[in-house]
């Protein structure tokens, strides 16, 4: 479906961030992947069966993450917030 997208004319395309590796592949690094299902660590999983941390889902090749819950529903938002970019500055991404 993202090629067709692609082949149609569209820029990206909202994808599990399990299946980014092999669309990037497919699609190449101008085609823009925007991953839903991310979670970090340290926050629970909810109803998310595909999901990737914030880390791994940029290493796959992700360009948007969608990092719903863990913030949202964190008793202190900002903070969790923060901390997801507090980790993810320590890797160097």
């Amino acid at each position: 479906m993202a090629l067709l997208a692609q082949e149609s004319g569209l820029n990206g395309a909202v994808c599990s961030p399990m299946e980014v590796s092999q669309l990037r592949q497919v699609c190449g690094d101008d085609f823009l992947l925007v991953c839903p299902g991310v979670r970090p660590q340290w926050s629970e999983q909810g109803d998310q069966r595909r999901a990737m941390t914030p880390l791994a889902a940029l290493q796959a090749g992700a360009d948007y993450l969608v990092i719903g819950r863990p913030i949202t529903a964190a008793d202190d938002p900002v903070a969790a917030w923060n901390r997801i970019c507090k980790e993810l500055a320590a890797t160097g991404v």
